[in-house]
């Protein structure tokens, strides 16, 4: 009886550990759903601050905090930030961003504007490096850049070029055009065109700088300067009704 009794009580004691065991571990899978619901719930772990910071001009923040309060709606430990720098990235003036997030409730974004330094083709802008990217309706003075598709690094580098070269003089490039065949067109903020055709156009540049001197000593304006010749260049002159008369010097 004895052995019997004290069988019995380890029995006892086995299944009140294993029953003791399941209760813990029933509480902490409980604790668990509950803290993920907690953490997972807006109204208790918001994103209530977006801090942006960088230096720009055009980038519209209320904007863009919009964007991302709507496309990430939950709490901070829900938020997704490679979502969200995927999303800021996406936007059209912004260049290049970093997303973070800082605890307890900030998401703090660092952004980088896109520089734009010309117009492409009318409804594009240019940024340095030869990317294109949407204007968004801005209204900026910008030097006009036209060309087929994918010139536009081929172009921005011809520009850059020829502003260089004509920095040594009060001229400056209001518009200018690549060809099919990769023809240069420049038409000058004075107003003279300029037809550089496709070979040494930096030198048929300097060419004309060299002449210019000479050309503004006439009693007539000039109205274009035809540089595709081995030597010499041929001149439009303005008429007083814009009658272009031509003559080869």
């Amino acid at each position: 009886m004895t052995q019997n009794a004290a069988k019995t009580r380890s029995n006892h004691a086995l299944w009140g550990g294993v029953a003791f065991l399941c209760i813990v571990i029933a509480a902490l899978v409980f604790g668990g759903i509950k803290a993920n619901q907690y953490l997972q719930d807006e109204q208790q772990m918001p994103v209530q601050v977006i801090d942006f910071s960088g230096d720009y001009q055009y980038i519209d923040i209320t904007k863009l905090e919009r964007l991302i309060r709507e496309a990430q709606p939950g709490s901070f430990f829900a938020l997704d930030v490679n979502d969200v720098f995927r999303l800021v990235e996406a936007q059209p003036w912004v260049y290049r961003a970093s997303v973070r997030k800082k605890w307890p409730n900030t998401l703090k974004i660092y952004l980088v504007e896109q520089q734009p330094v010309a117009k492409w083709n009318e409804d594009l802008l240019l940024n340095p490096y030869g990317d294109t990217f949407n204007a968004e309706g801005k209204a900026l003075v910008l030097p006009r850049l036209y060309g087929p598709g994918g010139s536009e690094k081929t172009a921005l580098e011809g520009f850059n070029a020829m502003h260089a070269l004509l920095a040594t003089t009060n001229m400056d490039i209001a518009e200018l055009s690549l060809s099919e065949r990769f023809a240069w067109q420049v038409q000058l903020k004075n107003g003279i065109e300029l037809n550089l055709g496709r070979q040494e156009f930096i030198d048929r540049l300097q060419r004309f700088i060299d002449v210019y001197p000479l050309l503004t000593q006439q009693e007539k304006a000039v109205k274009y300067v035809d540089l595709r010749y081995d030597t010499g260049v041929a001149v439009g002159w303005k008429a007083p009704r814009d009658n272009t008369t031509k003559e080869e010097s």
